[in-house]
């Protein structure tokens, strides 16, 4: 029997390094391992008897299981768990490495919604997995808004802030809302803005329509209103990419129909919000496995997630990866740190 409350996270040397091989294979490859696979591997070299041995105590530990009635085992989420906490050896990032992220996440003129989605994007490459990253909303003084058509019914609206910082956001509008009350929209908000925020911007003309909606041309005051409650009603935006990568191990209907379940929650503002709080409760990177996170309750995934701070210090974003339990923690937890670190910096 093994003790868990024993050194070493409760493993011996033999077991733990049983463990650790089975925990790196299943990363590897998905499948389950033998112990005349192990007896190979292992140095020094044990008997497969032996193993087979140690393999039934990890089991009975709660630590592995067989899948079917394979000879082999994987880990079940006890069992990574474990692993990452006490066995699993995180690797470092090459000065190439972080230069070419803080390369692809150059501003160059981008906008932030367009560097975001960058991140996300890369977090995706690098990870064979889903990459998320969730900015909140921009409370920052704003300098100038600008409304460009996009066509009959939708509008463009352009935010730079009084730090620098770029946002788009497409609005819906009436059919054929001519260029003259998009500038009349723009000049009439760059007028009032001054050192406002948007909560207070639009709480200044909220009040001034209400007193004098007859000076502005209703199509005018349609693309205000239009695009300030879009702005107001926003509590952050979350980037997703690679969400494909999360159905490449999958072979049963179940597991399609739980992928579904996470991707329609990532969706919802709970979420979001959600996953902002866990990145301020963590000073790093946190590894959350199956349901550890609270916010999917379901076994099967893990979240690696952290925050991005500004010089401040205060969160302005969080930065992680979705995926199956057999994710390649050692190289993505160095990635997710160096880029929520990148972010902040870019966030100020």
């Amino acid at each position: 029997m093994i003790d868990l409350n024993g050194l070493s996270h409760g493993l011996d040397s033999r077991a733990a390094a049983i463990l650790r091989e089975i925990v790196e294979q299943y990363v590897e490859t998905g499948e389950p391992v033998g112990s005349r696979t192990l007896s190979q591997r292992l140095t020094p070299i044990l008997s497969p008897a032996t193993i087979r041995n140690v393999m039934a105590d990890l089991t009975q530990a709660g630590l592995l299981f067989s899948p079917h009635v394979s000879a082999g085992r994987l880990p079940t989420e006890k069992g990574v768990r474990l692993f990452v906490d006490g066995l699993l050896q995180f690797g470092g990032l090459s000065e190439d490495d972080r230069q070419q992220i803080a390369r692809r996440l150059e501003p160059r003129g981008r906008s932030v919604q367009d560097m975001l989605g960058e991140a996300s994007a890369m977090l995706s490459g690098l990870s064979a997995a889903a990459g998320l990253v969730l900015a909140p909303k921009n409370d920052a003084a704003l300098k100038h808004i600008e409304f460009v058509a996009l066509g009959p019914s939708r509008v463009l609206v352009i935010l730079v802030g009084a730090n620098g910082q770029v946002e788009n956001r497409v609005i819906e509008t009436p059919p054929g809302v001519p260029p003259s009350a998009l500038v009349e929209a723009g000049n009439y908000l760059n007028a009032r803005l001054g050192d406002l925020t948007l909560a207070a911007l639009r709480a200044r003309v909220s009040e001034e329509m209400q007193a004098d909606r007859h000076e502005l041309d209703a199509l005018a005051a349609n693309v205000i209103e239009s695009g300030l409650a879009t702005w107001d009603e926003s509590h952050g935006t979350l980037f997703l990419r690679g969400q494909g990568n999360l159905l490449t191990d999958i072979t049963e209907i179940e597991r399609l129909t739980t992928i579904q379940m996470l991707f329609e929650r990532l969706e919802t503002q709970e979420t979001m919000l959600r996953l902002l709080q866990l990145a301020q409760d963590s000073e790093g990177v946190r590894i959350y496995i199956g349901a550890e996170s609270g916010l999917f309750g379901m076994s099967g995934v893990s979240m690696v997630v952290a925050p991005a701070r500004n010089e401040a210090q205060r969160i302005v974003g969080a930065i992680g990866v979705i995926g199956p339990t057999r994710l390649n923690y050692g190289r993505i937890v160095p990635v997710v740190d160096y880029t929520a670190q990148v972010i902040g910096r870019l966030l100020g």
